[in-house]
């Protein structure tokens, strides 16, 4: 019977051992935590956690016009998640995929999703003339949240987005994350 317990203790000790490893202070962190804490600064573990929404919209309702469309984002995780960067975002209309680029004034620096907490960020776009050359016939909108690898992607259904003067460029930009009325 003695064997059985110093052999579990034993057990025991290696795999405290195993789960601890120390910072660059010397404070004792189990691994997970400090792969906890690397993923939630860059992003790459708690982005999976959040929730995204896209619309309504405020229709741009003519060409040349300009409409927008907010896009929630909501922390569905157990704890707070800290992105950094700005959200990405695509057109695509059958084989063409346009980049959304980010507006002029949007801040890339860090934006923290309290648990059960939203977001947002807004498409700012212009509407093109039906069918034109420089019109993009989108159909649909890829997000891509900040160190996140999976997108999102929602049905278009707002008009065909005037092109920039490249005749490539989508006449569009992103916001960066702001507080969500929601």
């Amino acid at each position: 019977m003695r064997t059985i317990s110093v052999i579990a203790s034993v057990a025991a000790l290696a795999a405290a051992l195993l789960l601890t490893s120390c910072d660059d202070a010397g404070d004792a962190k189990t691994t997970q935590d400090k792969a906890d804490k690397a993923d939630t600064a860059a992003g790459a573990g708690c982005a999976a956690e959040l929730a995204v929404r896209f619309g309504p919209a405020n229709a741009a309702p003519a060409a040349g016009d300009t409409g927008n469309v907010p896009v929630t984002v909501t922390n569905r995780g157990d704890a707070p998640c800290t992105v950094e960067g700005l959200p990405g975002m695509e057109l695509v209309a059958g084989d063409t995929t346009a980049a959304v680029p980010a507006a002029e004034a949007a801040s890339g620096g860090r934006a923290t999703f309290a648990k059960g907490a939203s977001l947002a960020f807004t498409l700012t776009y212009v509407r093109g003339e039906e069918g034109a050359e420089t019109s993009l016939a989108a159909r649909t909108a890829t997000v891509r949240l900040p160190g996140a690898e999976k997108t999102h992607s929602f049905k278009w259904a707002y008009g065909d987005i005037a092109l920039k003067s490249d005749g490539s460029t989508p006449d569009a930009s992103v916001t960066g994350f702001q507080q969500s009325t929601d």
